[in-house]
């Protein structure tokens, strides 16, 4: 999904955003709402991810969440979706980051 796509799917009903970045660009910015769970902690985590909404994967880029979306799909949480892009693509498209 690209980022207007999450913008919108954010309008219609509850999504579940997981930044799979490191703490500390999770810090420098973020789309609001998003929960950190870096990459290298999934597998440790992967029972925090709800399996019965959608969830969007994000990371600075898209390669990241790919990888992690690929992950939680392969353990029964199918409405995983990688956000194509990014967190640069959000920002790039004008939409607000939290920060801190």
């Amino acid at each position: 999904m690209g980022v207007d796509d999450l913008a919108l799917a954010l309008e219609e009903r509850p999504v579940l955003i997981i930044d799979v970045r490191e703490r500390s660009e999770f810090i420098s910015g973020r789309v609001p709402g998003a929960v950190l769970m870096p990459l290298g902690e999934l597998p440790q985590r992967v029972g925090e991810v709800p399996v019965d909404r959608p969830i969007a994967v994000i990371c600075a880029s898209g390669s990241r969440s790919e990888t992690a979306t690929r992950f939680l799909i392969d353990r029964g949480i199918v409405q995983s979706t990688s956000v194509a892009g990014g967190t640069s693509a959000w920002a790039r498209s004008g939409r607000p980051l939290d920060r801190g």
